[in-house]
């Protein structure tokens, strides 16, 4: 299996175009919004949210090159995490090729039909298919499996009455080679049978948005620690912190890949100068870059 790590940054990119927190002034490597393409066999290949950096994510990947026809695309299909704009505006700019398959969370389906009409936009462009996914379904070559991980409705489905949930994770496993991802890019908190989702995984790829409580009021002045917190992520320090948990995981089964994504733009972790960078890699879990190429 083949992953390729599109962008690592949360929403609105590193830097961000309307911050002048210290980071975004900083010289520290810029980052586009969070998603990713897994495929089985290195020519067919899908989408793991749709970022609106698609289009730049798309070029820079020599693995998602066009050819060789003259209209050909290795990209197959999408699999969206949540309904955020964040991870779902991409698709309108993939309204030129011939479609896609779109696999997302019910109530992520019902919003992109109504509160935000995507699929009435994309559909007078091309053959677009818009499914729910059933954990363990095989898609070219990948068996796909789904945790619900959060409540958390995106703004503009703030009035719906479709019930949850509205943010998954993915774990892709390969039975041909053994490998296997998990990616939840998107954690309220750290989920009941989370566990168990990752347990055996060759790579998880888990939501850093911020490393710390505060972390935005103290860049940026707002908001209070407690919208961060309704902004559905869990943080990487701290007690209750995602870390604190990596590291049992960590001692229980030592060959075992951790990585974070999605950083926001106040996140030291951006800094690889950074104390907090530093402990991050010393416990060893990787902070990849955009482009990074994963074989599993």
């Amino acid at each position: 299996m083949k992953v390729a790590l599109l962008g690592t940054a949360a929403g609105g990119g590193f830097p961000q175009w309307n911050c002048a927190c210290a980071l975004c002034l900083s010289e520290a490597a810029p980052r586009t919004q969070d998603c990713l393409a897994v495929s089985a066999d290195g020519r067919g290949w899908y989408l793991v949210n749709a970022s609106p950096d698609i289009r730049a994510q798309v070029l820079a990947a020599p693995e998602l090159a066009p050819g060789p026809g003259p209209r050909e695309t290795p990209l197959r299909g999408a699999f969206l995490t949540d309904g955020e704009l964040d991870h779902a505006l991409g698709l309108l700019m993939l309204r030129e090729g011939a479609g896609l398959t779109v696999w997302a969370p019910a109530a992520v389906l019902h919003a992109t039909r109504h509160a935000l009409p995507m699929q009435a936009v994309v559909a007078g462009y091309g053959d677009w298919t818009w499914r729910p996914l059933a954990s363990g379904a095989v898609i070219d070559g990948l068996r796909v499996s789904v945790l619900p991980v959060s409540s958390k409705r995106p703004r503009y489905a703030a009035s719906s009455t479709v019930d949850g949930p509205w943010v998954v994770a993915y774990r892709f496993d390969d039975p041909a080679t053994g490998g296997s991802l998990v990616y939840a890019p998107c954690l309220a908190s750290w989920p009941p049978g989370f566990d168990h989702f990752v347990r055996g995984a060759s790579y998880v790829l888990l939501d850093g948005t911020f490393y710390g409580g505060g972390e935005m009021s103290g860049a940026t002045g707002s908001p209070a620690d407690g919208a961060q917190r309704a902004m559905g992520h869990l943080p990487v320090a701290g007690t209750d912190g995602s870390l604190t948990r990596i590291r049992r995981h960590l001692a229980a089964a030592p060959g075992q890949r951790w990585a974070y994504t999605h950083l926001n733009n106040t996140n030291p972790l951006v800094d690889h100068d950074s104390a907090e960078y530093k402990e991050v890699l010393a416990t060893g879990v990787d902070l990849p870059r955009d482009g990074t190429v994963l074989t599993l």
